[in-house]
């Protein structure tokens, strides 16, 4: 008898032999189908690797074909027994309900721990999804926590411990383990401060507003190995005097040791000037920088306005709000695009705009195909309707997809230099040499254009060159030798005072100068063992801080420049913000103990995200992108109204260059609920 076709090859593609390959994230498997459905399913079972693409509702569904399959294979004698154990509720005690609640929680009330038996769970697994899934419910937590590393370590931990485990109360949460944890992290910190000495470290001041137009600054430090958060300060009250935020700026930096800190990096949302000015002034060897990130990001801002940009943007919205707003629409999109997002949610408003762009571009062929379709144009529900008549008067303008290759084009090299400068790793060696890559694909592509080639220069001019510019980007580029000894660099020259500038604040004194010419003509002749085989094969290989380190010994006082340069960051970390958190932290109401801990909750939950966002390779993730849409971003969410700032509105009054913060204050929470139970 020949065997049903499984319905799990609908996602996946049948290679030789007994090899398959995932549609959702490409992976080829050994083993066929069986091995296929543990990859979708995501579970820890099997040795396979779980997808990280696959949708949410595949992973459920193909779940529960594992889960009945494996019903199947229960003995009789196991069914009987649980038969018994229904249908005897006298004999149903605690140890053997379905959900084990507090008798008085609410859920328990709702769902009783004996159920008909109509309703009762098949097996073991869906028992315990169950309960996850009532304990999420209850406690209005994010789905989202489910893809997070510790929540599959804590279910694992669990079921080693075996039947009768109880987990600690929530007073040993709040004393015991958070006490115990933080002291873990500060322990974690003081090992990476030991390599300050030799690469030094950055400072990164991130400023922002809460919902109620509170100015706090979360405090952070970035060496070659980690990047921590070390406090955050409400500062209302001061914000715009310069004495009291200089005086804060010099007990952070104490904190460091001055000897330690190379840079600071600090937006331009305060006094930035005065702030500078205080710090160059009385610290000689700390450089002041702003923030790549946010620069960039105000780069694409100014790309968005213009004109016919932004025409493109409100075109391409009409076309996303169309099929985001219909359930049978988005069901037949993820048709026609094999289960992926038309559109992209990315740190900041106008990051999602040209992410968004480009993700329409690359759909461009199934978008037309599924506005011709049978399943459209034989709808009652879109046919001659206003909306769907737009979308397709759109979808057949040449002009629009012109706008929008021409959108693509312009932004991609400024969204590549981001991705570089956001992932957290030493970038000063490449901003340079990344921003003039990006200025001259703009000139190529609008050689034929002067008018709009001058427009986007412009822009880019204003806001890097201008605003961004700091010779510590110069000097580190100078010394990068992926580009020093690249003969097709042409702007050494240019930036050659810089570097001598830079030298001259990090060696003040002619003592410490003594015999830096010649090592420096060593170094660009690449001479002793810059010239050896392993240091011309690694120059392009390794990152540059450990290039100099490995080869740098034939000019010993240029290497120990060059390492403590070449080893910073050159922007903030880019990820949601914890704003409730933060919030109750400087709430006037909360009595010092709860302040306290919670002060210490945001400790480890701001560095535990920081140590997963360092563990991820960019291939696993995009640091300028989230991996949910925002279902309340212009992109989706209708209004009569709308306003190019609607979208962060749920968060009150924000700073204009805030990160896009959809997670932790979703629109299941309130602005005023508890965090933590505190």
């Amino acid at each position: 008898m020949v065997r049903e076709k499984d319905v799990c090859w609908e996602y996946a593609e049948k290679l030789d032999g007994n090899k398959v390959r995932c549609k959702f994230c490409m992976r080829v498997l050994n083993g066929g189908i069986s091995r296929l459905k543990h990859h979708l399913s995501r579970l820890p079972s099997k040795g396979v690797n779980p997808c990280s693409k696959v949708r949410d509702d595949v992973t459920d569904r193909v779940r529960a074909i594992i889960a009945s399959k494996e019903d199947v294979k229960e003995t009789s004698s196991t069914k009987k027994q649980k038969l018994v154990e229904v249908k005897s509720p006298v004999s149903v005690s605690g140890s053997k309900a379905l959900v084990v609640t507090d008798v008085s929680s609410p859920v328990a009330k709702v769902f009783p721990t004996v159920t008909p038996m109509a309703n009762l769970p098949s097996n073991n697994q869906d028992n315990a999804e169950r309960s996850i899934a009532l304990f999420f419910f209850e406690n209005k937590l994010d789905f989202s926590i489910a893809r997070s590393s510790s929540y599959q370590m804590m279910i694992d931990a669990i079921t080693r411990c075996g039947p009768g485990f109880l987990g600690p109360s929530a007073e040993t949460l709040k004393t015991t383990w958070l006490e115990r944890i933080k002291c873990e992290m500060s322990l974690q910190s003081k090992d990476i401060e030991k390599e300050w000495a030799t690469t030094g470290c950055t400072i990164i001041a991130d400023t922002w507003t809460d919902n109620k137009s509170r100015a706090l600054i979360s405090f952070l430090v970035s060496s070659p190995s980690r990047t921590f958060f070390h406090k955050s300060v409400d500062v209302s009250s001061y914000f715009k005097n310069t004495k009291c935020l200089a005086d804060l700026f010099d007990s952070v930096i104490q904190d460091f040791g001055p000897e330690n800190v190379v840079q600071i990096i600090m937006d331009n949302s305060f006094n930035y000037t005065g702030v500078a000015n205080h710090i160059l002034q009385n610290y000689s060897t700390i450089f002041v920088s702003p923030c790549a990130s946010q620069c960039l990001n105000l780069i694409l801002e100014e790309f968005s306005k213009v004109e016919w940009v932004n025409r493109c943007i409100i075109h391409a919205q009409t076309i996303s709000k169309f099929i985001y707003n219909s359930v049978s629409m988005l069901d037949l999109m993820k048709k026609y695009t094999g289960g992926q997002e038309l559109i992209r949610t990315g740190i900041t408003k106008s990051v999602s705009n040209f992410l968004s762009l480009q993700s329409i571009w690359k759909q461009k062929p199934r978008l037309k195909h599924m506005f011709n379709s049978p399943e459209f144009c034989t709808s009652s529900s879109y046919l001659n309707k206003q909306q769907s008549l737009s979308c397709i008067a759109i979808l057949e303008d040449n002009e629009f997809w012109r706008a929008v290759d021409e959108c693509v084009a312009i932004s991609e090299p400024f969204l590549k230099v981001l991705r570089e400068v956001s992932g957290g790793k030493p970038a000063v060696g490449f901003i340079y040499e990344m921003m003039t890559r990006a200025k001259e694909s703009i000139r190529t592509y609008y050689i034929m254009d002067e008018n709009k080639c001058k427009t986007f220069l412009g822009i880019v001019d204003r806001k890097w060159r201008d605003q961004h510019h700091s010779p510590l980007h110069s000097a580190a580029a100078f010394l990068n030798p992926s580009i020093q000894y690249n003969p097709e660099i042409k702007f050494l020259t240019s930036i050659k005072e810089d570097f001598f500038n830079v030298l001259e604040k990090l060696l003040p004194t002619p003592e410490m100068r003594r015999d830096i010419t010649s090592q420096i003509c060593t170094f660009r002749k690449a001479t002793g063992m810059f010239g050896c085989s392993l240091a011309m094969e690694a120059r392009d290989v390794v990152s540059p801080g450990l290039w100099w380190e490995q080869y740098g010994d034939s000019a010993p006082v240029l290497q120990r420049v060059a390492i403590r340069i070449l080893s910073q960051v050159c922007s903030s970390f880019t990820f949601e913000r914890h704003w409730n958190a933060f919030q109750q932290i400087h709430s006037e109401k909360r009595n010092k103990i709860d302040r306290e801990a919670l002060n210490d909750l945001v400790y480890i939950n701001y560095n535990l995200k920081l140590a997963r966002q360092t563990r991820l390779k960019p291939i696993e993730a995009d640091p300028i992108q989230f991996e949910d849409i925002d279902m309340t971003s212009e992109w989706v969410e209708e209004s009569d109204n709308s306003s190019p700032s609607q979208w962060l509105d749920r968060f009150g009054p924000l700073d204009g260059n805030d990160l896009n913060t959809r997670q932790f204050s979703a629109a299941i929470f309130n602005s005023n609920d508890p965090i933590f139970g505190l």
